[in-house]
């Protein structure tokens, strides 16, 4: 549950994204906006540098983590240096916008304009015990320049980090922001199809398997196979005794006499049997196609 998506309206969305239940495909030119961001973080800290900031850290390489799987990596602390405030430590915050998107930063600052960068910088600060941030922000239009420093607030720092934390150790999925799906903040969602179309994962790997279970620990457990952890690199793939989380399938269930750990759905008026001996999970997604 990465501090940069906190601030998400939606608790059912920060569920199917922590579960993996939902990939988000971008066409070749998002990437490149995308890496024109990342690139862009260089060229930043590279300018503060030059401006005598004292820079720790950068690169997005020093996690913060909070607990029970919520955390999140820095773009860089500023010991010193920033103008304005020589003496006091920052955390370091980079983003790139459209020009839209900058010409509303620049008139209603970020807590308005950018709520979830104004979270994720209340997450950072809470985990490093800072009380500033310096949020620096760059329009890909004409290579202007935001920037703005932000206060620490505590309360909205911990609900925020005790949302994540409630959501990602949560076994049912969350209701979602709306059942409308023409509401706005759900017609250009990811997770669109599934909470309001097919009802069903197209994902198969142990987060979307019902035997999953993160735990407080910030690891993940089986309940099928009594192994211990579960390796992130495992997480992706899943085994054979896959069975898809209730929630993410729109099937009613029917009773079964192995039905703890191998499900039985009623498909099209036939009960199937998912898992072990099964259909396999992945036969099951492929109906999200053929329907």
């Amino acid at each position: 549950m990465g501090a940069s998506l906190l601030g998400h309206r939606c608790d059912r969305y920060l569920w199917l994204q922590f579960r993996w239940a939902v990939r988000e495909r971008f066409p070749g030119r998002i990437l490149r906006l995308f890496r024109r961001g990342q690139n862009e973080e260089a060229t930043v800290l590279a300018d503060l540098k030059r401006i005598g900031c004292s820079l720790r850290l950068g690169d997005g390489q020093e996690r913060v983590s909070f607990g029970s799987h919520v955390s999140g990596s820095l773009d860089g602390i500023i010991d010193f240096g920033v103008p304005g405030a020589d003496k006091t430590p920052h955390v370091l915050e980079i983003k790139t916008h459209s020009k839209k998107s900058f010409d509303a930063l620049q008139k209603d600052g970020v807590q308005k304009s950018k709520p979830m960068h104004f979270v994720q910088m209340q997450a950072y600060m809470h985990g490093t015990k800072l009380t500033r941030a310096l949020y620096v922000a760059v329009c890909k239009d004409n290579d202007a320049l935001h920037c703005e420093r932000v206060k620490y607030d505590e309360a909205v720092a911990v609900k925020a980090i005790e949302r994540g934390k409630r959501i990602a150790t949560t076994h049912r999925m969350p209701e979602p922001i709306s059942a409308d799906p023409s509401w706005y903040e759900c017609k250009f969602c990811p997770a669109h199809d599934l909470c309001h179309g097919s009802k069903l994962t197209s994902e198969v790997n142990c987060r979307t398997c019902m035997h999953a279970v993160p735990t407080p620990e910030s690891t993940w457990a089986c309940g099928r196979h009594e192994d211990g952890e579960i390796p992130l690199d495992y997480q992706r793939h899943g085994c054979e005794d896959h069975a898809l989380h209730a929630d993410l399938v729109p099937w009613d269930r029917v009773a079964g006499g192995d039905e703890d750990w191998r499900p039985w759905y009623r498909i099209d008026g036939v009960p199937v049997a998912n898992g072990t001996g099964g259909t396999h999970s992945h036969a099951l997604v492929r109906l999200r196609v053929l329907q």
